[in-house]
């Protein structure tokens, strides 16, 4: 289902300025860039135990805040992961850690520009997020904590109608940032397992070129679009998407109480299409996702997630997740996740089970012991069942 590249762009740009939410921060999930310069929920209680690390560097912080009134804002964390596993196979245990620096210059009169850098690597021989499948599991146990090095995962331009009616985006983007979002989705502040990120039937490109773009559908209704490289390599990234035409699309039908709530309390429908590569050894692939996730109170956040997929490309053929998120004073947070799973292919059914507490010490230091549990390894049957735990910190400066 290829097109040429060019024109497909230019198509999408025109489609793009129909569909998308509109509202202070525009495109953006709990994993995107304007999250990560909001520390905390903003849900709960803001009394913390510490303020640790700006109580430790208060020059720096007003150096920050100084630039942040003239429309640059930026922030710098780490992120670091251990996972312990009692598989009869693989290493037993991986480690991995991430470093980023992101940040947003409002230009004024609805334009601005977003970047961010990282670099992920591993601590031993195994990543986390390749633990699980060393492990016998088909699952990744500890998404985005990989070992490929220096990434360019956003550089892009963003609009926004000041009417809060449309916003767009294009340029080097994660359509992860906006795609199927809830409020549980980061790998960064929530779960770890792919199961209960981004669905795992949907075959979602690495970060490359892009747009995105959509329509505020009334009070409660939304629209929101993307077109983005399929083929996309954030650590060398290139336009070779206009002379392939092999582009991933979704297109995204939701509802929510309020904009200024809306992975908070959001139900939607996605469908997306990603092209095959001959080259690359990769078939087409198509799907369709649900999620249903509300906040109840501003302290329970029930979800149920379902995604089905030609399977060709994406992890798993069918998903179905459930669980529940327990938001704690200080901006601490629980999770509980449920996940059954089936691969086209392959006799049997996988079921994931996740549970987290993250300890926000302060809005900018956090840490989140977790445990995973995995029974019918669908890698190796041999195995009845695997379990894992880990620990995340994360340090924001």
């Amino acid at each position: 289902m290829g097109v040429s590249g060019k024109a497909s762009f230019v198509a999408a740009g025109l489609l793009a300025l129909v569909f998308q939410p509109a509202g202070a921060e525009g495109l953006s999930g709990p994993s995107s860039v304007g999250a990560d310069l909001s520390p905390g929920d903003g849900l709960t209680d803001p009394q913390f135990r510490s303020d640790f690390p700006r109580s430790a560097l208060p020059g720096f912080y007003a150096w920050k805040d100084g630039l942040a009134e003239g429309g640059f804002s930026f922030g710098a964390d780490y992120l670091a992961l251990g996972q312990w596993g009692n598989s009869d196979i693989g290493p037993g245990e991986a480690s991995g850690g991430i470093a980023r620096l992101f940040g947003t210059f409002d230009a004024g009169n609805g334009h601005a520009f977003t970047f961010k850098i990282e670099n992920r690597h591993a601590f031993g021989a195994v990543a986390p997020q390749f633990f699980g499948l060393e492990s016998g599991a088909l699952a990744i146990t500890g998404t985005a904590f990989n070992d490929t090095g220096t990434l360019l995962t956003n550089l892009f331009y963003t609009y926004r109608d000041p009417e809060g009616r449309f916003t767009f985006q294009a340029g080097q983007i994660d359509v992860t940032d906006f795609l199927d979002v809830y409020s549980l989705v980061s790998p960064y502040t929530s779960f770890q397992n792919l199961a209960f990120n981004t669905n795992p039937t949907i075959n979602a490109p690495n970060p490359g070129l892009g747009m995105a773009a959509g329509l505020r559908l009334g009070d409660t209704l939304y629209a929101v679009a993307s077109i983005a490289d399929a083929n996309g390599d954030p650590s060398s990234p290139d336009a070779d998407v206009f002379s392939s035409g092999e582009t991933f699309k979704s297109l995204e039908i939701g509802y929510t109480s309020g904009f200024d709530r809306l992975y908070f309390d959001n139900i939607h429908l996605t469908l997306w299409q990603s092209d095959g590569s001959a080259a690359r050894g990769r078939a087409e692939d198509k799907g369709a996702s649900f999620s249903a996730s509300w906040l109840i109170g501003n302290e329970w956040a029930p979800f149920l997630r379902f995604g089905v997929s030609d399977g060709t490309a994406a992890l798993y053929s069918r998903s179905l997740s459930t669980g529940l998120g327990w938001y704690r004073r200080n901006t601490d947070l629980a999770g509980i996740g449920l996940n059954w799973a089936e691969v086209n292919g392959i006799d049997g059914r996988q079921f994931t089970a996740e549970a987290f507490y993250r300890f926000s010490i302060s809005p900018n230091l956090q840490i989140t012991p977790s445990i995973q549990f995995i029974d019918n390894p669908l890698l190796d049957p041999t195995q009845g069942s695997i379990s894992l735990v880990g620990l995340r910190a994360r340090i924001l400066f």
